[in-house]
């Protein structure tokens, strides 16, 4: 199976479905990990051209941690815009290469601008991949569907009531390290604001998991809107 997985900044994925799309890999599926967002204003001290490089390291280590191929948008922090013709297009680009058997990305509402444009986007792009006439960089393939959306968690799992959950007992420590492989963030997390970011995802993950009966668990809700329905179990 052809696991997507689109979020806004460099270690977005990692916080939300990152021992999920760890545990996919596990299984041997194909993951491909999409950010946004650059990251380049995720920092007060290190400036966004350097940040911005920083950032696409970390995030080429994170997935390499389970086999997954990183790709970057490369938009500047604060300027995601889901009605740039230039994003849906390469947003577009990525559905068609990949074929995705199932998408990953933020839910609607969240608690920044930029990643409830990228929900938007990919729930736009996820259906304009499949229109032949619309034409980008590369052409629609034949068959290509539709593919099912799954929305991640909130940030602290805020104002979120997931209706399916993946037990991540056995990929948490993975999650940890992907987290873990974003070291400008947590770092500066721990000097500047005193958050011990790496606990902070493992809490979370402990909380959901109480919710359904797992050690850690992470939490989704299906998209539900019409032809992305499907009888099928596409979250391991």
């Amino acid at each position: 199976m052809n696991v997507l997985a689109i979020a806004c900044h460099p270690d977005d994925l990692e916080i939300g479905c990152g021992g999920t799309l760890a545990k996919y890999a596990k299984l041997g599926h194909n993951v491909t990990m999409v950010h946004v967002a650059n990251g380049n204003k995720g920092h007060k001290v290190i400036r966004p051209d350097e940040l911005r490089l920083i950032r696409a390291k970390e995030a080429q280590h994170a997935g390499a941690l389970i086999g997954a191929t990183v790709l970057s948008m490369d938009v500047d922090d604060l300027l995601v815009k889901s009605d740039r013709d230039e994003l849906i297009a390469g947003l577009v680009d990525v559905i068609r290469q990949t074929a995705p058997d199932v998408i990953i990305t933020h839910p609607p509402e969240d608690y920044m601008k930029d990643h409830m444009e990228v929900s938007k986007a990919v729930f736009d792009a996820s259906f304009s991949a499949t229109v032949p006439h619309y034409e980008t960089n590369v052409p629609a393939p034949d068959g290509l569907k539709v593919a099912p959306i799954y929305y991640m968690d909130t940030l602290a799992g805020v104002g979120f009531l997931p209706t399916e959950y993946v037990d991540i007992t056995e990929t948490i420590e993975t999650k940890i390290a992907m987290n873990a492989a974003h070291e400008s963030q947590i770092r500066w997390l721990r000097e500047h604001d005193g958050i011990d970011f790496l606990d902070f995802v493992r809490t979370v993950s402990k909380f959901r998991g109480l919710q359904c009966g797992a050690a850690y668990a992470e939490g989704f809700v299906q998209c539900r809107a019409w032809p992305r329905l499907t009888t099928a179990r596409l979250l391991p």
